[in-house]
């Protein structure tokens, strides 16, 4: 995984997100399907010959996922989903989407939150781009399931329970959100250094003035802090070590000081910033989108919280061993 993020961080932004969502969805797939569900699906998706998704989020539902409420039943004519999912990068253009759901068949008894494949070919379902202000370059949407047609062969049945599975790739994911951030606040940097160089004012480029290089030292600061964090939690992966709560730091801790990095970017650059030829206000819009994706910035403070003390935040108890 470090050698991943290693190649993953000089992708641009909205590539870098599509692909978070797409290889996260083949591991997620490659740990929960069957062998006969692998054969049939893994070698297209692995080769890039089709796109995949994950559907998680709902309308009411973000950072809890117990609270889903699309669902699987059982009708004389087979199995339907329906419900609706939304935030999902690559909804709109992929073959198939992984959607976490309530299996109704269960009942009360066992672990009623399920998976199932939907392939577009086989199941249609309607799906939109979602405007936002950043990564408009990218594929974000939603997606509609209205008694959608549900092959037996699609259901996937996890042995390590609904949810367990997608905490384990948030560990793998954060930090390559977190990377996002530094390629962004890296080439805003670039931009601004390069400026500073050639801009003269008061007699002397804008570079050799104090304000300016202390603002410099800043970003770089922010960047070089950030990216180490975040080689740090997939290092924690590689190693087999618990990685929750360094994945959870690396990505707050990135985004927000990238975040501000790009902002400071913008200001040596003064008026000129501002424009859409500096390219900096772009860089700015898409590291607002970074927050969101995979816990918010007080879910992640929570979930690094748990681990430093062993404390349920919510519930007040002690964490399972």
């Amino acid at each position: 995984m470090l050698d991943y993020g290693i190649a993953f961080e000089p992708l641009p932004a909205s590539i870098g997100v599509s692909l978070v969502a797409h290889e996260a969805t083949v591991s997620r797939l490659g740990d929960e399907c069957n062998d006969e569900q692998r054969r049939r699906l893994l070698p297209d998706l692995i080769a890039g010959r089709k796109i995949c998704c994950t559907g998680s989020t709902e309308p009411d539902t973000g950072s809890d996922p117990r609270g889903i409420r699309t669902r699987l039943t059982e009708t004389s004519d087979g199995l339907v989903l329906n419900g609706r999912k939304m935030w999902i990068t690559n909804v709109s253009v992929c073959d198939s989407v992984l959607v976490t759901c309530i299996d109704a068949r269960r009942g009360k008894s066992g672990n009623p939150v399920t998976k199932v494949i939907v392939e577009r070919e086989r199941s249609p379902f309607d799906a939109r781009e979602t405007e936002t202000i950043g990564l408009r370059q990218g594929y974000l949407g939603e997606c509609v399931f209205a008694d959608c047609r549900i092959q037996p062969e699609n259901v996937m049945e996890t042995q390590r329970g609904g949810t367990e599975v997608l905490k384990a790739s948030w560990a793998v994911n954060r930090p390559l959100f977190g990377l996002v951030a530094v390629n962004l606040a890296q080439r805003a940097y670039d931009i601004a250094l390069t400026y500073a160089m050639t801009r003269r004012q008061f007699g002397k480029p804008i570079a050799a003035h104090q304000l300016i290089q202390k603002q410099l030292s800043d970003i770089v600061t922010a960047i070089t802090a950030s990216r180490l964090l975040c080689y740090q939690a997939l290092s924690l992966v590689d190693h087999g070590q618990p990685a929750a709560g360094a994945a959870a730091m690396a990505k707050r801790f990135a985004q927000t000081e990238c975040q501000n990095a790009v902002f400071q970017a913008m200001n040596v650059l003064g008026a000129m910033g501002l424009s859409k030829e500096a390219r900096i206000e772009q860089f700015y819009r898409d590291i607002r989108m970074i927050p969101v994706p995979d816990g918010t910035n007080e879910i992640l403070a929570l979930i690094h919280g748990r681990e430093l003390t062993g404390m349920e935040a919510f519930r007040g108890t002690a964490v399972p061993a």
